[in-house]
């Protein structure tokens, strides 16, 4: 799958989003080794604590079937009815969620459009990351 692809699945899923408090709807679509991708889109909660980000939502379904191992994520979030102007990053959460399983040398596609986006690896976004290694 392209990373436009891949960036297109982002954009359905920022449409499902659950956002009556921010208003910021955010999706994502993360790509598993085996070629299936899982979407996601951020659920927000009146008490905020338990709202689910898009990243940990795909990441959620994923891992529910079966998929522990990964290879691109795409992201993109704007204001409802408002075109992105900035990249939307995961949060820090989503960053370690993703550490959990996910290669430090995984691309992470954060986009305005299709042709405009920032790709960092998931090491760039979270240098020096905790994760299952430290536990050996």
């Amino acid at each position: 799958m392209d990373k436009k692809e891949l960036i297109r699945l982002a954009f359905e899923a920022r449409e499902k989003a659950y956002v009556p408090y921010s208003h910021f709807s955010v999706g994502a679509a993360l790509l598993a080794k085996d070629g299936r991708v899982f979407t996601g889109c951020n659920i927000e909660s009146a008490s905020y604590t338990p709202t689910q980000c898009a990243e940990r939502t795909a990441l959620g379904k994923a891992v529910s079937e079966g998929a522990r191992e990964f290879s691109m994520l795409a992201v993109v979030g704007a204001k409802q009815g408002e075109r992105n102007t900035l990249v939307t990053s995961p949060c820090g959460v989503c960053r370690q969620m993703l550490y959990e399983f996910c290669s430090p040398h995984m691309p992470i596609i954060m986009a305005k459009s299709e042709d405009d986006y920032v790709e960092m690896t998931l090491g760039q976004l979270l240098p020096l990351g905790f994760g299952p290694l430290n536990l050996q």
